[in-house]
């Protein structure tokens, strides 16, 4: 499914002290892709936040999460190797308060997962922010997705924004549980396509955004058409389509 491709609002702090920002989230496959192609495709998006899943965990993993925040024009907020591969990039427009990188419950046989999570400001806004790439066994997933929504509710603001890899597509459980508490911001405000899996073949959606209540959603999707925004980069980046979203934030 495809809607306009009118432009996003773009990041502004308004008389009022509000916040309109672009959020990006984007399974980057541990670089193991086109990095340039990758580069382009963030910075063409403009985001003030990027929610980061599979970032580098090994050898020089900090290097390369650098290389890529500078080629895109951002910098390391927190995550990586410390948080399991979920990381966080912002632009110099945030000011951070606060970052923690969590480690989920190890399940033995299975990968270990984690969160980056930070607290940020854009103007008067006070804003909460989780990246997270979520268990491929359904009922770890589940769970996890119930410690997702604990920590958000932990973290004191009144204002927070979600997004990742869910590895699993709106009508399952954890993706409901979610959708539950917080605004799906594709179904809330439809933008550009609606799947992120497969770049060569789209047909599910299993990444997305979410935010609380309290935030209003400007659009939100793949940036397919968005300007600077090339198919070739897209299928050449990583395994996965990135999802952009506008929010507006209220003065906290």
């Amino acid at each position: 499914m495809e809607t306009s491709p009118s432009p996003l609002p773009t990041s502004r702090t308004e008389p009022d002290g509000s916040a309109v920002i672009r959020v990006l989230s984007y399974n980057i496959r541990s670089m193991r892709d086109d990095t340039a192609a990758l580069a382009r495709v963030i910075h063409a998006c403009d985001p003030d936040l990027v929610l980061i899943q599979e970032a580098p965990r090994f050898f020089r993993w900090r290097k390369k999460l650098s290389r890529l925040a500078r080629a895109a024009n951002l910098v390391i907020l927190t995550g990586g190797a410390t948080a399991a591969g979920p990381a966080i990039l912002c632009n110099l427009r945030a000011t951070v308060e606060r970052t923690e990188d969590v480690l989920l419950p190890l399940t033995p046989g299975l990968h270990r997962r984690g969160f980056a999570t930070a607290v940020v400001r854009f103007g008067g806004a006070r804003l909460g922010v989780l990246s997270c790439h979520l268990s491929l066994q359904k009922d770890e997933r589940y769970e996890q997705g119930g410690m997702l929504l604990d920590r958000l509710a932990a973290m004191g603001v009144e204002h927070a924004v979600a997004g990742g890899d869910l590895n699993e597509r709106p009508a399952g459980r954890t993706f409901l549980r979610l959708a539950d508490g917080l605004q799906d911001c594709w179904v809330t405000a439809p933008w550009g396509s609606e799947y992120t899996s497969t770049p060569a073949d789209p047909h599910q959606r299993i990444d997305a955004i979410f935010a609380t209540k309290g935030i209003e959603v400007l659009g939100c999707g793949v940036p397919v058409g968005h300007p600077g925004v090339t198919e070739t980069d897209l299928r050449a980046a990583t395994d996965h389509l990135p999802v952009l979203a506008a929010l507006k934030v209220p003065v906290s």
